[in-house]
């Protein structure tokens, strides 16, 4: 009698399935948890992430002092434009994971902001606050801690929204900071950094 064909097992596929369970596990604990007080301002802070508005006003603002400030605003800037476009052009296009489910009748409809038509992983938003805070960061160590909180509060929205699994803003931080490291490589050190003379310290 031959013998019974055993089925492949292919490596790392169960961990992956737990992991993914994991996933939904703890974006379903946050949607059944009421927390009235953070509702609004979380709603409002992902809104206004839209964009990377917030991380683009923050540059402006550091552009407005020459030398050390203005050349992180222009890092910060350019690694948004490195990790949005790694974020909706290639991972999102190459996972399509869907986005979370939201029943109709959710106990909290309040909190929830627009449903984004693309797809779930990895967080958008999260990888542009997280290469902003970063690429700053390093050219301006006095703005790590409060880009840094910012950029966490950003992906902890994604989640209590509705619109994110906490893998997809994992996943967007990590890609924010490989964003980051890009840019700044490439960049070279920011004291060496070839701005133009009206963008270099008086």
């Amino acid at each position: 009698m031959p013998d019974r064909q055993r089925p492949v097992r292919v490596p790392g596929t169960a961990l992956a399935r737990d992991l993914i369970t994991l996933d939904r596990a703890v974006y379903e604990t946050v949607a059944v948890t009421n927390t009235p007080t953070m509702d609004s301002a979380l709603r409002r802070l992902s809104r206004a992430a839209d964009h990377s508005k917030i991380s683009l006003a923050a540059a402006g603002l550091l552009a407005l002092r020459p030398g050390r400030s203005r050349r992180a605003a222009i890092l910060g800037v350019a690694a948004i434009g490195v990790a949005s476009t790694s974020a909706n052009l290639i991972g999102k296009r190459l996972v399509r994971r869907p986005r979370p489910h939201r029943d109709a009748d959710s106990p909290f409809p309040g909190r929830y902001v627009r449903m984004p038509e693309s797809a779930s992983f990895p967080s958008g938003h999260t990888a542009s606050a997280v290469a902003f805070a970063a690429a700053v960061g390093t050219a301006l160590p006095v703005a790590t801690v409060p880009l840094g909180l910012l950029a966490c509060a950003v992906g902890y929205s994604r989640v209590h929204t509705g619109v994110h699994y906490p893998g997809d803003v994992l996943a967007g931080a990590v890609l924010g900071t490989g964003a980051a490291a890009a840019v700044l490589a490439t960049a070279g050190p920011v004291s060496q950094l070839n701005l133009p003379r009206v963008l270099r310290r008086p």
